[in-house]
């Protein structure tokens, strides 16, 4: 058992009780928030499932619509705006309910979601529904931390921050209506931000592992190009996350740059 699954888990058995837990994880990309969550599933012996925000994501058409709409940059999935938000707090509502539920799956590869025949069936009523995300409970940002931009990627193709406000909107609203529905919350700090680009790379090259074992084209997996690219979707909202989660997650991890606990809050 890793020292992060084993804090998480003791805390875990403390937080369970006799309705269902809701239980978020944060983390930035590759922190092992995925991994922890199907650790926690094993070691703690209750009736308990896992849904990813990723899991959540809008298909290509949804969000070449949005991109069409609102910003160019909506057309690629990760920031608020790009997520089945109502699905989402239909599905935490379900489980809260204690009744039977279909989890999602997303399929990073085609970048679209799994039909619905391959979602996973829920019958019996959960002890506890891990669900884990990149900004699973992140809170929206002051409209003055939205002017000037944090990175080449906002400089260069979104000037006037129309993009970045419409998220943040997002995030203050409905995703703040789906974060509500989580009773306890754990973080997995990143040490920085400049760590993430790595830990994707990491990521992606599983990913191109996966889809060789598959017989699926391994191209279907991002470029060192491509990541550089993606991960500026993220840098914002992972670098407000990591300044001010950790004083109000019911419990933060701090990591090293091998994911290596390295201190708890």
């Amino acid at each position: 058992m890793t020292a992060s699954l084993e804090i998480v888990a003791r805390a875990a058995r403390g937080w369970l009780g006799p309705r269902p837990l809701i239980l978020g994880i944060c983390g930035s990309q590759g922190s092992g928030k995925s991994t922890l969550a199907r650790g926690l599933v094993d070691a703690l012996g209750v009736r308990a499932a896992t849904l990813s925000l990723d899991d959540l994501y809008l298909g290509k058409a949804a969000r070449a619509a949005l991109a069409r709409d609102i910003h160019p940059l909506l057309a690629t999935r990760g920031v608020p705006l790009t997520h089945d938000v109502a699905l989402g707090r239909a599905i935490l509502d379900a489980v809260r309910a204690g009744q039977p539920v279909r989890l999602p799956r997303f399929d990073k590869a085609s970048d679209e979601p799994l039909a619905q025949a391959q979602w996973e069936s829920i019958d019996a009523p959960l002890d506890l529904l891990i669900f884990e995300g990149w900004c699973v409970g992140a809170q929206a940002q002051p409209a003055a931390d939205l002017i000037a931009p944090v990175n080449d990627l906002e400089h260069a193709e979104d000037p006037d921050g129309l993009w970045r406000r419409a998220v943040n909107a997002a995030l203050a609203g409905p995703y703040q209506a789906l974060f509500a529905r989580i009773d306890r919350l754990v973080l997995l700090a990143a040490p920085n931000f400049d760590v993430v680009r790595g830990w994707r790379a990491q990521q992606e090259a599983a990913l191109r592992a996966s889809l060789v074992e598959q017989g699926r084209d391994p191209a279907l997996a991002m470029s060192d190009m491509q990541i550089t690219r993606f991960i500026q979707h993220y840098e914002r909202i992972t670098r407000a996350i990591l300044q001010e989660m950790p004083g109000r997650a019911d419990l933060a991890l701090p990591l090293g740059p091998d994911r290596e606990v390295i201190g708890k809050t």
